[in-house]
C-alpha cells in the first residue's frame, strides 16, 4: 500500500499544469486593496477563494468587516475555513492574505501584471502580481486540499484558515475580529500556526523563518513662519524649519548605521554561541547583497552583515515632505516640513519603551537650538518584533519537511522585515507560529515583475502538505 504522504505527492506531480491556470484565475483578479477603485474586486477575490475552499470540503464563515457608519470604500470580507475536528490529532492555522500591491504596465512590466505568464526558462518563472505575495502559497494550501480530496485521503491534521483582504493596506479590521468571540470559536483547539508569506534568503537554499523585527513609523514636523518665505528677503531673519528638522534627522542615525539614541540597545540580549551557530550555518554570500545595492556595504563579514538585517534595530530615514522637490532654482524657505523615519525593533525592545526613548531625545535635541520653530512628533503606526524557538515541534517538523522535499537542510533565518499579524496571532492564541516560505528572495513580491517559479510553486505545495505530516507525527 502506498503510504498517505506518497499518494499526495504523486498527486501534485500529475497535476501541476491545472494548480498554474488555478493561479493564472487568481492573478487575474486586480485585488489591490489600496485602490479604492479596486476594493469590488478584493471582494470578488475573496469570494472565489471560498468556493475554492468550499470545493474542497472546507467548511466557510465570510466575516463582514463593515458597519453602517463606514465611510465607502467598504471592507472585503475575512474569509474562515475548518476541516476536521478530531481531538487526537493537531490543529493548525492557516494565515493568509488574498489582496496585492498596485501593480500597472507603466510601472515597467513586459506583460500585463494581472495576466500570468509562465516563461520557458527552466525554473518556469510565473509573472504576475500577487504570485508570491500571497496567492501563490495560499493557493499552494487550496492545491494540498484538492490533491487530498481528490485522491480520498484524510487529512493528518484538522485545518483552521484564515485569509485576509487588507493586508496590503494594514490588515484593517483583522485586530478587531481577532479579539471578537467568533475567532475565539473559530480558533479554538489550534495548537500552531503557518504563515507562508515571506521568501528564503536567497535564491538559492530554503528557509524557515523564526523571527521577525518590529517597527515603528514617525513623521516628525517643524514649523515656523505663517507662510512660505523669499530667501532673498528673509534669509537671516528667521529660524527656518528645513534646517531645524535636517538638524533633528542627522542625530538619530550614521551614515554607518550606527544609532545615536542613548539607551537604545540597552535591552538587546547579547549574541550567544548558539544564537552565532545559526547564523554561520546560513547559505550566504556577500555577493548576495551586493548584486542588490553595489558597494555600499557598512560590513562584508557574514554573521555581523546578517545580524544588522536580523538581530539588531536599525533606523532609517526615508524622506522630507514640503522641502523642494524640482530641479528648478527656487529660493524659497518653506514655512512647515516633515521627515519620516522608521526604527526596526527586535525582541525585548518594546514599542513603548523605545517611542519613549525617540521622543525623549528629539525632545532634547530640539531644545539645543533655540529656535522659534515649533516641533511635532507623530508615531504613524507600530508593531511589535517576534522570536520563535527552534527547539520546539513546528520547526523540528518544518525542517523535516524541506529536507524531504528539497534535499536540504534550510537556513533558519530572521526577517529584517515586519509582519504584524504574526505577532497579533500568537499572543492572541499563545501556540507557535512557523514562518514557511514558498518563495524565493528574487520574488520581487512588491515590485514590478513580481514572479514564483512554477518550481517553487510545486515544491512549494508539496512543502505545505508535507509539514502537516511530520506536524501530526509530533507531540503537541
Amino acid at each position: 500500500m502506498t503510504p498517505p504522504c506518497k499518494t499526495f505527492l504523486a498527486y501534485v506531480d500529475a497535476h501541476q499544469d491545472e494548480f498554474v491556470n488555478r493561479l493564472g484565475q487568481a492573478v487575474a483578479i486586480q485585488s489591490v486593496s489600496g485602490d479604492p477603485k479596486l476594493r469590488p474586486k478584493v471582494v470578488e477575490m475573496g469570494n472565489w477563494l471560498e468556493q475554492q475552499l468550499k470545493t474542497y470540503g472546507v467548511e466557510t464563515q465570510k466575516i463582514d468587516l463593515n458597519t453602517d457608519d463606514m465611510a465607502e470604500p467598504k471592507l472585503p470580507p475575512i474569509i474562515l475555513g475548518k476541516i476536521g475536528d478530531s481531538p487526537d490529532v493537531t490543529t493548525i492555522l492557516v494565515y493568509g492574505h488574498y489582496d496585492v500591491q498596485p501593480a500597472k504596465k507603466s510601472d515597467g512590466w513586459d506583460t500585463d501584471p494581472f495576466e500570468l505568464k509562465v516563461m520557458p526558462d527552466p525554473d518556469g518563472r510565473m509573472i504576475g502580481r500577487g504570485s508570491s505575495d500571497d496567492k501563490g502559497p495560499v493557493l499552494g494550501w487550496i492545491n494540498v486540499l484538492e490533491a487530498h480530496h481528490q485522491s480520498k485521503l484524510p487529512l493528518p491534521v484538522n485545518l483552521r484558515f484564515c485569509f485576509e483582504g487588507m493586508e496590503e493596506s494594514g490588515s484593517t479590521g483583522l485586530e478587531k475580529f481577532l479579539d471578537g468571540e467568533i475567532a475565539k470559536t473559530w480558533f479554538a483547539g489550534v495548537n500552531s500556526i503557518c504563515i507562508s508569506d515571506n521568501t528564503w534568503l536567497t535564491p538559492r537554499k530554503p528557509a524557515v523563518t523564526y523571527g521577525l523585527r518590529g517597527i515603528i513609523y514617525y513623521a516628525i514636523t517643524v514649523s515656523g513662519p505663517i507662510k512660505d518665505l523669499h530667501s532673498g528677503e528673509f534669509g537671516g531673519m528667521v529660524h527656518e524649519p528645513l534646517g531645524d528638522l535636517i538638524h533633528l534627522l542627522g542625530t538619530l542615525v550614521r551614515s554607518d548605521g550606527k544609532i545615536l539614541i542613548p539607551k537604545i540597545n540597552d535591552q538587546v540580549p547579547l549574541l550567544t554561541d548558539e544564537e552565532k551557530a545559526l547564523y554561520e550555518a546560513i547559505d550566504f554570500e556577500i555577493k548576495d547583497v551586493k548584486d542588490a545595492v553595489g558597494d555600499s556595504l557598512v560590513t562584508t563579514c557574514k554573521v555581523p552583515l546578517l545580524t544588522r538585517r536580523m538581530r539588531y534595530p536599525s533606523l532609517s530615514l526615508h524622506g522630507i515632505e514640503g522641502a523642494l522637490s524640482s530641479n528648478e532654482p527656487l529660493t524659497v524657505i518653506p514655512h512647515k516640513v516633515t521627515g519620516r523615519f522608521s526604527i526596526r525593533l527586535v525582541p525585548n525592545q518594546t514599542v513603548d519603551g523605545v517611542h519613549q526613548l525617540i521622543c525623549e531625545h528629539l525632545r532634547n535635541e530640539f531644545a539645543k537650538l533655540k529656535t522659534q520653530c515649533k516641533m511635532c512628533i507623530t508615531k504613524v503606526g507600530d508593531g511589535a518584533p517576534w522570536l520563535g524557538d527552534v527547539t520546539k515541534p513546528p520547526f523540528k517538523a518544518a525542517k523535516q519537511a524541506t529536507e524531504d522535499i528539497y534535499g536540504k537542510t534550510p537556513d533558519f533565518t530572521r526577517e529584517g522585515g515586519s509582519i504584524p499579524v504574526t505577532v497579533s496571532l500568537a499572543n492572541k492564541l499563545h501556540v507557535d507560529v512557523v514562518l514557511l516560505p514558498m518563495g524565493r528572495s528574487d520574488d520581487g513580491a512588491h515590485s514590478f515583475k513580481e514572479k514564483l517559479d512554477k518550481s517553487n510553486f510545486i515544491k512549494g505545495t508539496k512543502l505545505l502538505g508535507t509539514y502537516m505530516y511530520k506536524l501530526s507525527e509530533q507531540n503537541i
